[in-house]
């Protein structure tokens, strides 16, 4: 049995069986599977040529398919692309649900309301050479990357990367990002790379920081370094070409639940011990793949829920309907919570086939939510040029 040849087919065809039904996170096998299925959820293209259809090809070429173990493989390869192709199917979908999601959530008539210039910015189409050739490679020659500035006296654990374009244009927004890894684990400049990238190459100003972790913390630490992150922009992001006082906050998971309880305790003294007068409001909100709950079974103050009042900022939500690590309904208990409460606008983007942390890649479906959230900070910032000053 060709064994060269059955590694990326095998590989392919876990992961596409995963993708498609994914197990959840904490039940046997369901990290496993979550890994598996992430790439071949998001990367459905590069697995079918790379993977796929390269190998079969060498295979055949080299000979290797002249016993029944090699055909066998030839037929698993064949019996895994439908599957990559309802993969595709429903990440090609998503652009025209997001369309319809921005309607709802900001009306149906926003794209005219949108100021000229920022219109004219907008993304018109997919980056299909780069989604096909290039989707884990990020960087751009006109985005500057500063890395590792200190924002906080936790070393390591309070670092940021800061994203500019290197005009650097004056008066540019801001977003911070902060990742997920269940408050546990992950890092700065590894999660929503391709958002970040895209904006910043579009002249904003964007940070990516770390935080402290559990065990070591616990909440609201993780949450005041968030907070000190925006100070820290508020205070010198004009730096590098920013104009702070349009300023959103993201977070991807656990980054996610972070950011979304920063956006709704502005300026709260509670949590901003030593730094009180600080001005940590937040022009708007986007919570990716996100946790909705309590922090760890501690009360209901830990939970965004708890926190949702009538002058919330504007959000954008976007959750994948097959996530395996945080259930879908939570999203949608969330958003109509906020819906019925904020007066702010509320976009809610439900992924079909989404799994989490969709946003690693440059991929169909991320790309096209990149150019939503493009589109709803758009309009946050025409409704914020024509808002009364006070």
């Amino acid at each position: 049995m060709p064994v060269g040849y059955l590694v990326p087919v095998a590989l392919v065809a876990i992961g596409t069986l995963f993708a498609l039904r994914p197990v959840p996170i904490s039940r046997p096998l369901g990290r496993l599977g979550y890994y598996f299925g992430l790439a071949a959820n998001e990367l459905p293209f590069a697995a079918f040529f790379w993977l796929l259809l390269l190998p079969t090809a060498l295979a055949f070429a080299e000979g290797d398919i002249d016993s029944v173990g090699g055909w066998a493989i030839v037929a698993l390869a064949v019996v895994t692309t439908p599957g990559l192709a309802v993969i595709a199917h429903r990440a090609f979908g998503d652009r025209a649900r997001m369309e319809h999601a921005l309607d709802r959530g900001l009306g149906t008539g926003w794209r005219a309301a949108l100021d000229a210039d920022l219109a004219e910015g907008l993304r018109r189409r997919l980056p299909l050479a780069r989604i096909l050739f290039l989707p884990i490679f990020h960087r751009r020659p006109s985005v500057r990357r500063v890395a590792n500035l200190s924002y906080g006296d936790a070393g390591r654990r309070n670092l940021l990367d800061l994203y500019h374009h290197r005009s650097r244009p004056r008066g540019a927004p801001v977003m911070i990002h902060l990742h997920g890894g269940t408050y546990s684990g992950g890092r700065k400049n590894s999660q929503s790379l391709p958002l970040l990238y895209h904006l910043a190459g579009q002249g904003w100003v964007c940070v990516s920081a770390t935080y402290r972790l559990r065990p070591r913390v616990q909440h609201p630490e993780h949450l005041i370094d968030l907070k000190k992150v925006v100070a820290w922009v508020r205070e010198h992001a004009h730096e590098y070409g920013a104009d702070p006082s349009t300023l959103f906050v993201a977070g991807s998971s656990a980054g996610g639940h972070m950011a979304a309880l920063a956006a709704l305790t502005q300026n709260d003294p509670a949590f901003q011990p030593g730094f009180e007068d600080a001005d940590t409001s937040v022009t708007g909100a986007v919570y990716l793949n996100g946790w909705y709950g309590t922090y760890f079974g501690q009360g209901p103050e830990s939970s965004p829920l708890a926190h949702i009042t009538a002058d919330a900022p504007p959000f954008l939500v976007a959750h994948g309907d097959l996530d395996p690590a945080a259930p879908v309904t939570d999203a949608r208990h969330f958003v109509d919570r906020l819906r019925r409460t904020s007066a702010a606008p509320v976009v809610y983007v439900e992924l079909r086939g989404g799994n989490h942390a969709f946003d690693l890649y440059h991929s169909v479906r991320f790309e096209a939510l990149v150019d939503a959230i493009e589109a709803f900070t758009a309009l946050v910032r025409s409704q914020k040029r024509t808002a009364p000053h006070r």
